[in-house]
């Protein structure tokens, strides 16, 4: 499906997504962080519209950045019209949750009518009452018959540009429900692990729980929610994606160092990923931090270096191509993949 200038699902690549954590009322302020997400790489953005006043904000993200935009909506079904009437490129809405019949056409109509993609987006925290009856508390079953049973809600108006999603904070919960999920239907899906905690944690659940599906070929786009600034959600998607080789960019490898190392290797590493981050070539880099580690373990590096005392080997491919000294090793380092 399209949303936007953007394609998911049908083999397409993965689309890495964040949300906008400025307050919705703060125009400027959402903007700005747009613009700074887009700088980041986001390929969708997504905004909370809680109120009508809200609805302001899809008019001035679509005149401030040139990637998607998504209202992220809930309760009202006159927030998803007023969204729609305003060019906003995909609504996320459940359908039990919005009334009767009469409101669920309206917004599905509204929908169809302008070429835009609803995502259905449920979590184990809200399962509907008759389905929690049915099973007796949050399941992956459950999840994944929440998800089927809002976008049938769609089906039943001839709406099937539907997207769905099923978190849960905990990560096998999550990837079994999913995996269901594509089993049962041909929606594309959108990945994530749910209120998945802070920088740090929350990307080692995102890292096995979406990574696990990627690499089981199960997920179309993706968000990694973060108790942090949005613009990590954006380079955790990228990364976890490179990991899994689904996205090109440089590839940086790096030994943990050990009692043979002689020269600052963590630091150099760091200064080496930063000063690369922008880097869109598709080449893998090494920072190794002895002759052991260097252009032997890691000669399929298109370019690395080995770190001896005070010094370092510069290689390619495994052949030395010259050394230099400590101080000189980074700009040496990007001299090199600079000519690649």
């Amino acid at each position: 499906m399209k949303v936007g200038n953007v394609t998911i699902g049908g083999g397409a690549p993965i689309t890495v997504q964040s949300m906008l954590s400025a307050p919705s009322a703060d125009i400027l302020a959402s903007v700005a962080q747009a613009k700074a997400l887009e700088k980041a790489g986001c390929q969708i953005i997504r905004a909370a519209v809680p109120d009508m006043p809200a609805v302001r904000l899809i008019p001035a993200l679509k005149e401030a950045v040139s990637i998607p935009v998504v209202a992220d909506i809930h309760f009202d079904y006159r927030l998803a019209l007023e969204c729609c009437a305003a060019g906003v490129d995909k609504i996320r809405i459940n359908p039990g949750n919005i009334g009767d019949d009469s409101r669920v056409k309206a917004v599905a109509d509204a929908c169809r009518q302008r070429g835009i993609p609803i995502r259905v987006g449920v979590n184990d925290g809200s399962l509907e009452k008759h389905i929690l009856a049915k099973h007796g508390h949050p399941t992956p079953q459950a999840l994944c018959e929440s998800a089927l049973y809002h976008a049938s809600l769609l089906e039943k108006f001839d709406f099937t540009d539907i997207v769905l999603s099923m978190k849960a904070s905990s990560v096998d919960f999550t990837i079994k429900a999913y995996q269901l999920a594509a089993e049962q239907c041909p929606y594309p899906l959108h990945l994530g692990i749910t209120h998945a905690g802070t920088a740090r944690m929350g990307l080692v659940k995102s890292a096995i729980g979406i990574g696990g599906l990627l690499q089981q070929g199960i997920g179309d786009t993706l968000r990694v929610s973060l108790a942090a600034d949005p613009a990590e959600e954006i380079r955790a998607g990228q990364d976890i994606l490179k990991a899994l080789g689904l996205r090109g960019g440089v590839k940086l490898i790096a030994c943990p160092t050990c009692g043979r190392t002689r020269i600052d290797l963590i630091s150099l590493a760091n200064q080496v990923e930063e000063a690369l981050a922008a880097c869109e070539k598709d080449i893998t880099v090494a920072v190794m931090g002895c002759a052991v580690n260097g252009p032997g373990e890691a000669r399929e590096a298109d370019i690395g270096v080995a770190g001896g005392k005070g010094e370092g080997l510069i290689f390619a491919k495994g052949e030395i191509l010259r050394k230099v000294p400590e101080d000189q090793i980074l700009p040496a380092l990007l001299a090199e993949v600079e000519k690649l």
